[in-house]
């Protein structure tokens, strides 16, 4: 006799097979996310020189020789600076006592923000879905979900961006922010005492000064989450001690007036202008995000990531409306949510059919993404080991400017020298006349950048390049045009030329 098989039979027969193709998913979405890890500690231990490295260098500099009053990090000058913040005084803290040097305590650094970045973005989207292959897929989406063009810049979480600022203060805000965002989540669900909402507060406070840009990004976060789960009345008082104690250790670090940030010039509106260009280039397939964000607004009109992302969105538009363009910095609170939506959807969406669909636009996506920041391999591998193509992506980092500290360059020394050289000399001991960055408490600022201009200029006299070289002190000269009282002392890569002053 046979049988004839029930209508439940076949489901019973192939439900295996769908299990292995989703247990494969997981797995693949594992060892990717593993294996980008892996080249980011690679990365460590090379630790690129680009951007902003000479300005955390100089910070920890400065903080190994004196905790309590560094002065400017840059220049000889007695004033504050907001990259004096509790996580750069614990690097100088770590530098004095053990006698490294400063580039492997930022070595350390780099390690302590990967490791807080990777597991916060893991405790967030624990609180958003609880698949297992949804942390794996959020990481992959926030390092290669933006776009065909390069964009590297501080607190943006693109693969190749995060390999060039991994020892960044923005790095370990960042890993800090999704922690906050994490425990916030729970505490507004939940009926915690008030020992939690104070600690909030406290680790709010922290974000803000060691990164104001990542506060402002934490901040939109934290409103969101807020919005999203409308605590109970019992906790908003709770909520109040915890934001007055954050503007507590807001006004009481003693290394900078964090309030006075608030007024900062227009050097920096002008040195963020460039956020608003490009941006289809840059950013073109978060979209695909704002398309998850859409579907997720459908599912549940309060839903957190869709809160975060419009709130990014506003202060981000604000800024390019108004003028106010480092108001840009804000543009992760709308990249975040949405390359999370992104991963999300895959892992949350309805119906079997489309959750396979949209993995595999997101798949591609991921992969135009990581062919966009090939090039961050050849800060692991040297670039003719690298195909063709690869190669041709790659940027190669800044050479550095030790070989002055070999040439008789001591600390605390002022050297006169171009933007460019001001962007790294600094790291290593000296001073230079003009900061190579922005600075909102030093006030004479433009006038130090115009002596250097002056310095330089083709037709600047000799007598008033040696006024301006008395004035501030210099000892040595990086380039420029040989006179009877600078004696060479050294070249460097480039064609570079060290000058000693003579007396």
């Amino acid at each position: 006799m046979h049988t004839v098989p029930s209508d439940t039979e076949p489901e019973r027969r192939t439900a295996p097979a769908r299990g292995t193709a989703a247990g494969a998913g997981r797995v693949l979405a594992r060892a990717a996310a593993v294996l980008v890890v892996a080249l980011l500690l690679l990365v460590v231990v090379h630790l690129p020189w680009a951007g902003d490295l000479g300005m955390h260098a100089a910070t920890v500099q400065r903080l190994r020789h004196s905790l309590l009053h560094p002065g400017n990090p840059l220049v000889d000058a007695d004033t504050p600076s907001p990259y004096y913040s509790p996580w750069m005084l614990l690097l100088g803290i770590v530098a004095k006592l053990t006698g490294l040097s400063v580039f492997v305590v930022l070595r350390l650094a780099a390690l302590a923000g990967l490791g807080l970045l990777v597991t916060g973005v893991r405790a967030y989207v624990r609180t958003l879905s609880a698949h297992r292959a949804a942390p794996a897929l959020a990481l992959l989406s926030l390092l290669f979900l933006w776009g065909p063009t390069l964009f590297n810049w501080s607190g943006f979480l693109g693969l190749n961006s995060l390999a060039l600022t991994v020892s960044y203060p923005s790095v370990f805000a960042l890993g800090l922010a999704f922690h906050f965002w994490a425990w916030l989540t729970r505490a507004a669900r939940g009926r915690p005492g008030w020992g939690v909402w104070l600690g909030l507060g406290a680790l709010w406070a922290l974000i803000l000064l060691c990164h104001q840009f990542t506060g402002v990004v934490a901040s939109l976060g934290a409103l969101a989450t807020l919005l999203a789960a409308r605590p109970a009345r019992t906790a908003l008082l709770r909520l109040g001690a915890g934001l007055v104690l954050a503007l507590l250790v807001l006004w009481l670090w003693p290394y900078y007036d964090f309030f006075a940030l608030f007024s900062a010039g227009a050097d920096l509106e002008a040195i963020h202008r460039p956020l608003y260009q490009d941006l289809a280039a840059r950013f073109g397939l978060v979209l695909l995000g704002v398309a998850a964000l859409g579907l997720r607004w459908r599912r549940d009109r309060r839903d957190p990531l869709v809160l975060f992302f419009v709130l990014g969105v506003l202060v981000f538009a604000a800024g390019g409306l108004s003028g106010h363009y480092s108001w840009g910095r804000a543009l992760p609170a709308a990249l975040v949510p949405a390359q999370l939506a992104a991963a999300l959807e895959t892992v949350s969406a309805g119906r079997r059919a489309v959750r396979r669909g949209w993995a595999c636009v997101l798949l591609a996506a991921l992969a135009v993404g990581a062919w966009t920041q090939a090039g961050t391999l050849g800060y692991v591998v040297e670039r003719d080991a690298l195909p063709g193509v690869i190669a041709e992506k790659y940027r190669t980092p800044w050479a550095g400017y030790q070989w002055i500290m070999r040439a008789g360059v001591s600390y605390g020394d002022v050297v006169m020298a171009g933007t460019w050289p001001a962007r790294q000399i600094p790291a290593y001991g000296p001073y230079t006349v003009a900061p190579g960055y922005p600075d909102v408490f030093l006030k004479d600022a433009g006038r130090r950048e115009a002596a250097v201009t002056r310095y330089f200029a083709a037709d600047a006299s000799d007598e008033a390049r040696r006024g301006i070289l008395r004035e501030y002190g210099v000892k040595w000269v990086v380039g420029g045009r040989p006179a009877p009282w600078l004696r060479k002392a050294a070249a460097g890569p480039g064609g570079k030329v060290l000058y000693r002053v003579v007396p």
